[in-house]
């Protein structure tokens, strides 16, 4: 059996100021451009990715695996088409060689500078290469799913978790129903409901009502035997496209007829629960003086606005400005994009005084928002390479690339820039360069929900933080121009039950 796995992961906020390019879907593992066959293996391989699940699962079947691309791209803007031709061609290419089977490691909420929807673009071509080859696919919790996505694919699996800890055994999920499909020698249908809500990122995760219960039902009828596979998918509201929304799908046998009475079912108690999934954020001066009222540490204050997991630029200091105007000290913050700051502290040395401009190079024009930085001055404490290994929950064993990467302190903080954008989901940001989060009073990270699987656990206290940025909460900053209406909440007088 010769088997087809690809990584093609990008999570896209159409209102980022940042373009993504092709190498831009290799700079996290410090590569020019993504890796191919071997590389791929050896880069994501060992790592906690859907991608590493499918290969294990294929060689556990026997299987002659090729690997055609593995693209791995943090969150940003637009995905450029030249970019998006190169990733999907590889995978059609290999496809063309002739396969048994096709396993993608996929996002479900890329958009591209040509297309709304590029999954469901990859996938209707790699169904142009072969109608009838079987496709497995893993995808992402915040998908906004297509009927592209969905009637193109003979299994689909979605992360059930949120921080994604869950990565590799959705990829499990994912190749096991696929093989056991082949096994079978039956057709199988994929039934799917998507509901017209744009929920708050923050009060998405299944861990927590309001998504707990839709999440586990989920999952029982699948334990139940009910259907052979279902997911629900939070969705991605910070894109401007015609498909944003909270849906979820099921996979069953031909002859079945459970699974699209259990995916209405799993999206009308969504619907019925509409106004939980809205978050109205407390003022950033409040949030912190919650936080420097408090007397146990550290204290993680996450900055979600500017958060480069969903797309910002991880350069805005609003957040840390605050925190320095009212007097918090005992700060570790970061990383922080800054590659010019980097240049300028290596080029001094370890130990050199030095005072910056640092942050605030990225303006947001979609919402009208300028680059917030903070003259600072402190000694160069460490230089590193930025380069270390994942030991947390979340996409554990992947050497994560920083690039370049220079610690500054004074008596109030030590603040980590970096080269390259990396969402804070594990210590090895702080660790590698020397410092212990454990030790700092205030630990401030730019992210939304994921940096909770590495830091919750050191955490006395975690105060959300709402900064400016292309991250925010408050989706009445965008200017939408593509989505379907009514959507719920923009559509405030939306209260009807969508038609079937």
């Amino acid at each position: 059996m010769r088997c087809v796995i690809a990584l093609m992961q990008h999570e896209t906020n159409t209102f980022s100021p940042l373009p993504t390019n092709l190498e831009d879907f290799a700079s996290i593992v410090g590569l020019p451009s993504p890796p191919r066959q071997a590389l791929a293996r050896e880069k994501y391989g060992s790592a906690e990715f859907a991608f590493s699940a499918m290969i294990d699962e294929a060689e556990a079947h026997g299987a002659d695996i090729s690997v055609p691309i593995a693209a791995y791209a943090e969150p940003s803007g637009k995905v450029s088409a030249s970019a998006f031709e190169v990733i999907a061609e590889a995978i059609c290419e290999d496809v063309r060689q002739g396969c048994d089977a096709v396993l993608l490691d996929l996002h479900g909420a890329m958009v591209t500078t040509a297309s709304f929807d590029g999954e469901g673009e990859l996938l209707k071509r790699i169904r142009a290469v072969d109608a009838d080859v079987p496709i497995g696919v893993a995808l992402d919790f915040h998908t906004n799913l297509t009927a592209d996505m969905a009637e193109n694919c003979t299994v689909i699996d979605g992360y059930r978790t949120y921080p994604h800890i869950d990565m590799y055994e959705t990829g499990l999920r994912a190749a096991r129903s696929l093989f056991a499909i082949m096994k079978s020698g039956r057709k199988v249908k994929t039934c799917w409901k998507a509901m017209p809500m744009m929920t708050h990122m923050i009060l998405q995760t299944p861990a927590r009502q309001p998504m707990k219960d839709i999440m586990d039902s989920a999952i029982k009828a699948v334990d139940d035997g009910v259907v052979l596979n279902a997911s629900v998918f939070g969705g991605f509201p910070l894109a401007d496209i015609p498909h944003v929304s909270l849906s979820a799908l099921t996979v069953e046998y031909e002859d079945s007829e459970n699974g699209q009475s259990l995916a209405e079912s799993l999206c009308m108690e969504g619907w019925r629960r509409r106004k939980d999934f809205v978050y109205q954020p407390e003022s950033l001066e409040q949030s912190v003086k919650k936080a420097g009222a408090l007397s146990s540490y550290p204290v993680v204050i996450a900055d979600h606005g500017d958060n480069c997991g969903a797309g910002g630029s991880a350069d805005d200091l609003t957040v840390l400005g605050e925190m320095v105007a009212q007097g918090l000290d005992g700060i570790v913050a970061g990383p922080i994009w800054d590659p010019t700051s980097v240049a300028k502290m290596i080029k001094v040395g370890e130990g050199a005084e030095i005072t910056l401009s640092a942050g605030g190079k990225t303006d947001v024009p979609a919402i009208k928002q300028k680059g917030f930085g903070l003259s600072v001055t402190g000694r160069v404490s460490k230089i590193t390479d930025g380069k270390f290994v994942i030991t947390g929950p979340m996409q554990t064993g992947l050497e994560v690339n920083l690039g370049p990467t220079a610690v500054l302190k004074n008596d109030q903080m030590e603040l980590v820039l970096c080269s390259e954008r990396w969402e804070p989901y594990d210590p090895g940001c702080f660790t590698h360069a020397g410092i212990d989060p454990l030790r700092k009073k205030y630990v401030m990270v730019k992210s939304r929900q994921h940096f909770r699987a590495g830091f919750e656990p050191l955490a006395q206290h975690i105060i959300l933080a709402a900064g400016p940025g292309v991250c925010s909460s408050d989706y009445s900053q965008f200017e939408y121009k593509n989505l379907s209406h009514p959507i719920y909440p923009l559509d405030s007088s939306f209260e009807s039950v969508p038609d079937e």
